[in-house]
């Protein structure tokens, strides 16, 4: 719960009237950049939460845009989680309804039709990590700055998702473990169990992301969103109907633009130039 880029070669074509404290910008190659600019450390209340979800419903009705990168405009922290402070001060009432807002916004992450990357180069702490579970892939900097789930130190249990897309990530024992004694865990040991998806040189991050970030971005967008709702539906259900779920996600692509655009740039030996 506790304690800015513009990537590099970008071309960015369209900045939002979003508040500074969250800021969108979009590049060409149809990939959005959310910064998180709440310092000191982006410890988040519900106003905080309720603007980040608007910027989150917007990119979804956005057919220019296939991917998003979450990432944070402070040296320090990715993001602190909650703000203790104010969570305190708060009746039960209202700390629900803040939790309630960051319960939406890490589901509308993950149920999105685009793709999700976390940029990470400092603190990921309590709901800073769930946001980042939330999304498909994490992608950190090395350094010496923490990762954690610390909520058990204040009599409580992450609420956002945090239990169950943790042990998602990297199994029951492990993630038992870092729950039960709400212990910090740096980059590396991060790496080493699973719960990353990359790292990269501190100076590096912002361009390996951008790179991999477009690379999914030229794919069609509803191909990108089909394989997403097939992955995530499909690894809760039995065999059987998992692959009934894909055929039917699969048949629906056949007759799309995209698949006739795809199908004939490989017959003329071509790369394809799909719909945005």
């Amino acid at each position: 719960m506790s304690e800015g880029h513009t990537p590099l070669g970008e071309t960015m074509v369209k900045t939002t009237a979003t508040p500074a404290r969250v800021a969108l910008t979009k590049s060409a190659e149809g990939v959005a950049y959310i910064s998180l600019n709440l310092a000191p450390a982006n410890a988040y209340y519900e106003a905080f939460l309720r603007e980040i979800g608007v910027v989150i419903r917007t990119l979804e009705q956005d057919d220019s845009v296939r991917v998003v990168v979450i990432k944070s405009g402070l040296e320090k922290f990715f993001c602190a989680g909650a703000d203790i402070k104010v969570f305190a001060s708060n009746s039960v009432q209202q700390n629900l309804a803040l939790v309630a807002a960051a319960r939406i916004n890490a589901n509308a992450i993950e149920n999105s039709s685009k793709v999700y990357i976390a940029e990470i180069s400092g603190h990921c702490l309590g709901g800073g990590l769930e946001i980042a579970m939330a999304c498909d892939f994490i992608f950190a900097a090395e350094g010496n700055y923490r990762f954690g789930l610390p909520e058990i130190k204040l009599g409580l249990i992450p609420g956002n998702g945090g239990t169950q897309r943790l042990v998602r990530r990297i199994g029951r024992r492990a993630a038992m473990e870092l729950l039960l004694t709400g212990d910090t865990f740096g980059v590396s040991h991060a790496q080493e169990l699973g719960l990353l998806d990359g790292t990269y040189s501190r100076d590096s991050l912002a361009e390996g992301t951008r790179e991999f970030a477009n690379e999914i971005a030229r794919s069609p967008g509803r191909a990108i969103a089909a394989t997403k709702r097939a992955l995530r539906e499909g690894s809760s259900l039995p065999l059987a109907q998992g692959l009934a779920l894909e055929a039917e996600l699969a048949d629906a692509l056949y007759e799309t633009p995209d698949a006739a655009e795809g199908l004939q740039a490989f017959l003329e030996k071509r790369s394809p130039v799909f719909n945005r």
